[in-house]
């Protein structure tokens, strides 16, 4: 192939290199960086030297271990199909670890949002513990997906049904991830109103003030070690107290205090797989679309440099033409014509000098041709004239000549020839 054949091409190669370079960073990174729609995930989180009111036999518990298994499917139907809305469930099982057949505490949610962003969004059977009415916005389970800065985000608390900051602590690391650290302070906030009385000796009011009507309420501070390159949260921990009280508030009594943290196991699992996100993050955006430039313009180059290199691939060689224009060798020429033919010069009869006369010893036949020197002809010819009736054997090929050898009675005979 010519060198300005193969420059074309590498030119051509290199401009579509560099115009994938930004197709890739700015539409199909939008494709890739987003949320699951199907995803499944058990994280489980435990609570040392925890308090709880049990209601089985209504007594205050201390120094019991509580776990939580949190549960999180996603749900690819509930969208109606519009793919750019994710649907995730979360079911939250708090157990006393020396009664796990008996929960202390579940909590259910599910959460809409845009895949892209992570802002909540209230379609699609958004709800908590049921309660269709919440109104859902800021984050939920995720950060902004790939792009998390060192601010304060607005973060949806589940457990009162508001919405609380998240503020930017530090960068801390988790398992040799650098991570930023939020946290969300959740004030002392009313989260039900129990149909339940309590005996006032329970809430330290005067026993002769018989059952009191309470309410529940909850206060929190949750702190989140988040992934910036993904958004994924890979450390938790909830700090929990929960109390009822009276509607005046006279009376009140700790019913739950938990400091949750995330199992060491669960958090290397996370941060495994916050690792393979962000691979996928920064495969679209930085390491293709730079790799494509970086072939595009090489490209370019190397074939604007064949293109202005002089070929020097000599032409290809034409096959040669006949007189008559057909391809192939030149035909032979003729013979030259006869002593007897038209047009014969006339002294061509004349036998050269040194040539023997007609009818002479070795001299040819009248009206024959001289044979070519060297051949068997010739060879017959020139012999002496005591050998005209000994048969001439032309030799065989490849056979080396034998040496004759004069009989005894001094005739000549012949040797037999090799068989061919």
């Amino acid at each position: 192939m010519r060198r300005p054949v193969v420059g074309l091409i590498l030119i051509g190669l290199g401009a579509f290199f560099l115009a994938l370079a930004p197709m890739v960073r700015f539409y199909v990174a939008d494709q890739v960086v987003q949320a699951p729609l199907n995803r499944y995930q058990v994280t489980r989180l435990e609570s040392p030297n925890s308090t709880y009111f049990d209601q089985s036999d209504l007594k205050l518990k201390n120094g019991v271990t509580l776990r939580a298994n949190n549960t999180i499917r996603g749900d690819v139907r509930a969208n109606g199909g519009n793919n750019k809305i994710a649907v995730w469930d979360s079911t939250t099982d708090i157990y006393d670890q020396a009664k796990p057949d008996t929960p202390v505490q579940i909590q259910k949610f599910r959460i809409a949002f845009d895949r892209r962003t992570g802002v909540l969004v209230n379609c699609c059977g958004a709800n908590v513990e049921g309660d269709s009415t919440v109104r859902m916005s800021g984050y939920g389970l995720l950060f902004p997906i790939g792009d998390v800065q060192k601010r304060d985000y607005p973060f949806f608390d589940m457990t009162t049904k508001q919405q609380a900051p998240m503020r930017f602590g530090a960068v801390e690391r988790v398992h040799g991830l650098a991570t930023y650290r939020f946290t969300q302070q959740i004030p002392l906030t009313k989260t039900a109103s129990l149909d339940t009385k309590m005996p006032a000796s329970m809430l330290g009011l005067p026993a002769d003030k018989g059952d009191q009507k309470v309410d529940r309420y909850t206060e929190a501070y949750n702190t989140m070690w988040v992934d910036p390159r993904t958004g994924i949260p890979v450390k938790q921990r909830e700090n929990i107290r929960s109390w009822v009280q009276t509607p005046d508030g006279k009376g009140k009594m700790l019913v739950a205090q938990a400091d949750l943290i995330t199992l060491d196991k669960d958090q290397r699992g996370l941060v495994s797989m916050s690792d393979k996100t962000a691979l996928q993050i920064d495969l679209v955006r930085s390491y293709v679309p730079a790799a494509a430039v970086f072939l595009g313009l090489v490209m370019l180059l190397a074939g604007g440099l064949l293109g202005l290199m002089r070929d020097r691939t000599p032409p290809p060689v034409e096959a040669p033409r006949r007189p008559d224009g057909k391809f192939g060798d030149a035909v032979p020429a003729a013979p030259p014509a006869g002593p007897g033919a038209p047009g014969a010069s006339a002294t061509s009869g004349a036998p050269a000098p040194g040539a023997p006369a007609p009818g002479a010893p070795g001299a040819p036949a009248p009206g024959s041709a001289a044979a070519p020197p060297g051949s068997f002809a010739a060879r017959a010819a020139a012999r002496p004239a005591g050998a005209a009736d000994s048969p001439v054997v032309p030799p065989s090929e490849g056979a080396k000549p034998q040496p004759r050898r004069a009989p005894s009675d001094g005739r000549q005979r012949r040797l037999p020839s090799r068989r061919r």
